[in-house]
């Protein structure tokens, strides 16, 4: 039996940049293509789920990543306290994604096997590879795990009723996306799997990557999971911003329903 879901996603920064820093052998026409940064809520009348956490003001400083509001405040917003969060899924443990997590005290973290093994492994000995992680963040991680506070996936696993997640790799060793059952079907929160729609319709690739065959085929993955492109929410892409209805008068620009259709084009 499954549940249904409302979905939100909360813009907490943004990073303006060139086309040609999205995609392994830039872009041709390199005009402005900006990042923005999210995390997520996923709630019922059962339960609230947290899909990943931001990353923190200092770490946020030292990238030149634009903070925008501050997590808590947005999660404040649409009515969480994160002391009363007793669910957090991690897609991957890379700054922006895992670096606020001591906002939540009682929770227990679900990831991969794989992440874990990979940012704490001698892969992480290299510059090249540990660059987009921050070392605090998986210190703290593996003290949860000695805690008893993380819940390991090795591959697929249905979290929850109408909540799975989906081992993708790629971009990270162990990224994985989460499938949502909504009012309009299932949704795929990407996560970074897909950093932007042009990911996806391009097939090409953002350049911090563990491996480009296992992105390429992500690609395919995420429509399988989803069933077309307009249940697939990417990682980054300031254009859900635009394609999705916001939450509340108070929270324009900030919050959006992913649960609902997207808005009509035009």
């Amino acid at each position: 039996m499954s549940d249904t879901y409302e979905i939100l996603a909360l813009k907490y920064a943004e990073n303006d940049r060139p086309a040609s820093q999205n995609f392994i052998g830039g872009d041709p026409h390199d005009r402005s293509m900006p990042l923005d940064y999210f995390v997520w809520v996923i709630r019922n009348q059962a339960r609230t789920i947290v899909v990943d956490t931001g990353f923190n003001p200092v770490s946020g400083e030292r990238r030149a990543r634009t903070l925008t509001t501050p997590v808590n405040v947005a999660l404040a917003a649409v009515g969480i306290d994160g002391a009363d969060i007793e669910h957090v899924i991690t897609t991957h443990m890379h700054y922006d994604h895992a670096g606020n997590n001591d906002m939540f005290p009682n929770a227990c973290f679900h990831m991969q096997e794989s992440e874990m093994q990979f940012a704490t492994g001698p892969c992480m000995c290299h510059h090249l590879l540990n660059h987009p992680y921050e070392a605090d963040d998986v210190a703290g991680m593996v003290k949860r795990v000695y805690a008893g506070k993380v819940s390991f996936s090795a591959g697929d696993s249905e979290l929850f009723p109408g909540v799975s997640v989906h081992h993708i790799g790629g971009h990270s060793r162990g990224l994985q996306c989460v499938r949502v059952d909504t009012q309009r079907g299932p949704v795929v929160l990407a996560s970074d799997a897909s950093h932007l729609y042009a990911h996806l319709s391009s097939g090409r690739v953002f350049p911090t990557c563990d491996s480009v065959a296992d992105t390429v085929f992500g690609y395919d993955r995420l429509m399988k999971l989803a069933g077309d492109v307009g249940h697939i929410v990417p990682g980054h892409d300031p254009e859900v911003m635009r394609r999705y209805p916001d939450f509340s008068p108070q929270t324009v620009g900030m919050v959006v329903k992913l649960d609902v259709d997207e808005l009509p084009m035009g």
